[in-house]
């Protein structure tokens, strides 16, 4: 397993995290527990949850199966997100105190490694949260902080008033979902792939020694399914084969291994609460991709270079 120095922060990673968006789907806690503790057998140390999911359950079980595993506090990592409510986002100073206290009761723990804002909140007040941050911070509450699908501009909002940096930008990104790279190939161009949607993100992040955290890398569309083994990508999964027969390993540790070969030294956000698939993922930190491997799996996917 390879590591990163989330946004040159001091918090070393490693490059291949668990999300527990569906950790309150498993039978128990039990289970729950044997699923962080295969991250952790496979070298995994950074966990990414969020109040939002299950609406807290996913917070609650995994802080459960934490205590009743054979994990130290100390020798992992803790991620939360907040601010989405059920029909509103919400970045206020009370909702974001609220908020993390909540998560911290939830995990178990007296503070999380890095507090993402979770969606771009269209009534940000920076000031505000700055003030905040700094509370948190002062508490000993949250030791980085980050944001969560954001664009440069509303980046660049928050950090001119926040004194911490902030470290990470959570992204959807992957094999089959490639906007942010689409518009920077095809840039000088009228197709529809040389429409930038995201304000140059990945450059952006490069630029401002911000990680990009990918998530539901192994997703096509938004939620649409995953597609590995999905006959509607017969092309894509033919050559993600090739490779996994040449790097002996699955096709899961090549779509992980796709992300991770791009030079924006990402982090990768699996999702997956099976034991087998989490192990078979995290062998993607250990592969390094050719340059034109990456490339024949970019246009294996039904993308196209000008």
């Amino acid at each position: 397993m390879k590591f990163v120095d989330l946004g040159h922060s001091g918090l070393k990673a490693s490059n291949v995290a668990l999300g527990v968006m569906r950790i309150d789907g498993l039978a128990d806690d039990t289970a729950a527990q044997k699923v962080l503790e295969t991250a952790v057998a496979n070298g995994i140390n950074f966990f990414d949850n969020a109040d939002m999911y299950g609406k807290g359950a996913c917070e609650t079980r995994f802080g459960r199966a934490l205590r009743q595993s054979n994990i130290k506090r100390e020798d992992i990592l803790i991620q939360t997100k907040v601010g989405i409510l059920d029909h509103a986002y919400d970045f206020s100073k009370a909702h974001l105190v609220a908020a993390v206290d909540g998560s911290l009761q939830r995990l178990g723990v007296d503070y999380v490694d890095s507090l993402l804002l979770h969606r771009p909140d269209a009534l940000i007040e920076p000031e505000a949260i700055a003030e905040v941050f700094n509370d948190l911070q002062n508490a000993g509450k949250v030791r980085q902080f980050g944001v969560s699908n954001m664009n440069p501009g509303q980046v660049e909002l928050l950090q001119h008033s926040v004194q911490q940096k902030l470290i990470v930008n959570q992204l959807q990104f992957g094999i089959m979902h490639t906007g942010p790279i689409d518009a920077g190939i095809h840039v000088n161009m009228t197709d529809s792939r040389s429409v930038d949607h995201d304000g140059g993100i990945i450059e952006y992040s490069r630029l401002h020694d911000m990680t990009i955290q990918a998530w539901s890398p192994f997703q096509y569309g938004f939620f649409e399914g995953v597609f590995i083994d999905n006959p509607k990508f017969a092309e894509l999964n033919a050559e993600l084969q090739k490779l996994a027969d040449k790097y002996q390993v699955t096709k899961n540790a090549i779509a992980v291994a796709w992300i991770l070969r791009h030079p924006a030294h990402m982090q990768v956000i699996l999702g997956s609460m099976n034991q087998t698939r989490i192990a078979q993922m995290a062998v993607g930190s250990d592969v390094e991709l050719t340059h034109q491997e990456w490339y024949d799996v970019y246009l294996a996917a039904g993308n196209d270079l000008p």
